[in-house]
Order: structure tokens, then sequence, then C-alpha cells
């Protein structure tokens, strides 16, 4: 049996006559960029999220920058945020010319904790912490970060929080949507995302309609009016085609969440089925809406031998993240060495992510757990 990672062909089959029929209406406006598609993605994106407004930008990774951007950070600013991500996140912070400054995260959630959080500040000299502008928590694999304490060690210092919610549009913390938390929310429609493009594109959310005036402004390179720049911004800006495809997904989106949460339950009972509870460690799902952009399991040895072998049985399965941000070598500046940031390193050696997109079948999962079983029971 074959069981791809993600498939995105059986998705589009589902949807093909109404992303024919919205990338027709775009061919025939020749509106390629922002315009009307955009502007209505993203009224329907701030209510979704349950913030005032958002802006269509052209990745998940310029929606960081752009945030950045709008909050100021550049040169001599630090911003904390956690060695466990995808490098655009860190990246994102070093491209405006800000420091990165990081905190391990919670060994269950894989998010940046809070208590860790708070032990970090309150080790740093008076000088640090004032250099401090900003932090970007990240909502990894669909779960949203434990974001109170957070918002409020950013109050008592005057931090600007920047959500990187790239894998978690539509998840939850005590009712708040991902995204309406912070003073940004940055969003990715990557392709493999829960809500993906035909091509690049993300949005970024945010409750001050100031904030939003100012990001649309920085979209495109500063200028307001056009050929007037009062600041220098960048190339930011949202494709009509992507922005329609993206809108016409949106109405699907809680019904693949449901099936991803559905498919996530029944990993956790084949796993107890099958007696594996002691050997594979499924993801530990919080008192809050979990989207499950990513289904990780941890396993205490032998992760690479089990990832090969699935792939012999024709598995589809990915490391999210081999290597963490303070040992990734373009980062070797700021001084980090193994074994500063514990917890991280150790997800990064015993995580693994298995399928979990919607339309993926039980016969599939069961062979998945099958071939999982068969490798600890050799």
């Amino acid at each position: 049996m074959h069981v791809p990672l993600l498939d995105l062909k059986a998705q589009y089959r589902t949807i093909k006559d109404r992303v024919l029929e919205v990338t027709q209406q775009v061919f025939e406006s020749q509106y390629f960029i922002l315009g009307p598609q955009v502007e209505a993605l993203e009224k329907k994106i701030a209510g979704y999220c349950q913030t005032g407004h958002a802006v269509g930008v052209s990745s998940g990774t310029d929606a960081l920058v752009l945030s950045l951007m709008a909050a100021g950070i550049g040169p001599g600013d630090r911003v904390i945020s956690t060695p466990y991500t995808f490098f655009a996140t860190t990246g994102a912070i070093a491209r405006v010319g800000a420091t990165p400054v990081f905190v391990d995260i919670d060994p269950d959630t894989y998010n940046l904790s809070a208590d860790k959080l708070n032990a970090a500040v309150a080790a740093m000299s008076e000088d640090d912490l004032k250099s401090v502008k900003a932090i970007v928590p990240v909502h990894l694999y669909g779960q949203c970060a434990d974001m109170d304490p957070i918002l409020d060690v950013a109050a008592i210092h005057g931090w600007v929080v920047i959500e990187d919610a790239a894998q978690a549009i539509g998840a939850e913390y005590k009712g708040r949507r991902a995204g309406s938390m912070g003073d940004y929310g940055c969003f990715s429609f990557f392709p493999s995302k829960n809500l993906g493009a035909f091509g690049d594109g993300g949005i970024v959310t945010a409750g001050d309609p100031q904030v939003n005036e100012r990001l649309k402004i920085l979209r495109v390179h500063g200028a307001k009016p056009k050929y007037i720049h009062k600041v220098v911004g960048g190339n930011f800006r949202l494709d009509a085609l992507q922005a329609a495809i993206v809108a016409v997904k949106l109405d699907y989106l809680d019904g693949w969440t449901t099936a991803r949460q559905n498919n996530a339950a029944r990993y956790r009972k084949m796993f107890a089925s099958a007696g594996l509870t002691d050997r594979v460690h499924p993801p530990v799902e919080k008192e809050n809406r979990h989207i499950y952009n990513q289904f990780v399991i941890r396993v205490d040895t032998g992760r690479d031998d089990l990832r090969a072998d699935l792939g012999e049985q024709g598995i589809g399965t990915e490391v999210y993240y081999p290597v963490p941000m303070h040992l990734q070598e373009c980062f070797a500046g700021l001084g980090c060495q193994a074994g500063d940031y514990p917890v991280s390193e150790q997800a990064a050696n015993q995580t693994l992510a298995l399928p979990i997109y919607p339309e993926l079948t039980e016969s599939q999962q069961a062979y998945v757990v099958e071939k999982i079983d068969a490798f600890f029971n050799r």
C-alpha cells in the first residue's frame, strides 16, 4: 500500500469545479495582483480568525518580515522566539537586522515554554532586557502556544507580540483564534498547509486599524499614494489568483479540520490497541482546538531507522525539524552550542510526522500502525 505524507490531488478532486470557476474569473478580469479578489479574501480571513483586519501578502515568510518591519524592529533590537521552528521564523528576525534570542520549548506541545520564558527574562541583564522589543511565539503543528503568560510578560515589558501562526489557522487557545491574540498574526498559504494556495501566499492579521494601514503601505514598497514614498517597504503583494483559490478552500477548512482531528483520534486508538504506547508517543493535545497541521509522534530511540523502514513500505513521513535554529551554521555568530536548548534538541532527534491529511482512509492508517508495530516487534 502507498500512503503519502500528503495527498493534494485527492483534495483537489473535491473542489475542482469551484476552483476552475474562480480562476477563470481571474483570467477574464486580467487583474492579477491585489485587487478585489485579495480584498475579499482579507475580509473573509479577518472574520474567520476573529480579527479586525487582514493584509494579504506574498508568503508566510514575508508575513513575518512585514510584521517585524511594521513594528519598527531593526538593528540593535532583540527578538525572543523558539529554536524549534521552521527557518522562516528566525530568518525573518535576522533579515530585518535584529538579533534572535531563543527560549526552549515545552516538551509536550513543542511550543515556546512560558516557564522557560520567565526564567530567561529573570536571568537577563537590565541592558539586554531593554533591547528586547518583540516576541514571536510559534503555534507549531497546529496547536497554539500557551499565550496568556506570554502576553502577560510582553505587556509588562512593552514587547510587540507577533504570532507565527503559519501552521495554525483556525486553532484556538481558550476560545481565541490563532492570530487574534498578539499585535500581529502571520499565516502561510504554502500548498502543504491546512489552507494552502496553488503557489505561495500568506496573510497578516491585526486588530489595530493603524497597524493594518501601515502593513498595507509597507506591502507596496512603502508607497501612499502611488509613487510617493515616506518609508521604505517591500514587494509583499498577494496574487489575485492565489487569493481566489484560498477563498474557495476556506469554505471547506472546518470540515477538513474535523477530518484531521478524527484521524488523530483514530491513530491514538490504533496505537493503544497495538500496545505501542510505550514506544510511540502521540501528540499531547491541550484543552484547546488543535487543527493538526501535522501529526507528530515521538519515539525514544531509533527514529531515523523507523523512518527509513516506513519509507521502504511506501509510507511518507517527515522530520520537522532535524536541526534546531541555534545549531544552524548561519546563526553560529549567536554563540550558541549543543546542549543550550536540550528540549528542542531532543525533539529534533526523536520526532516524526505521520500522514494526517483529511482524505486519509482508515485502512491506510491501519497500514501505517501495522508497519510501525512490525518495526518495533521484529
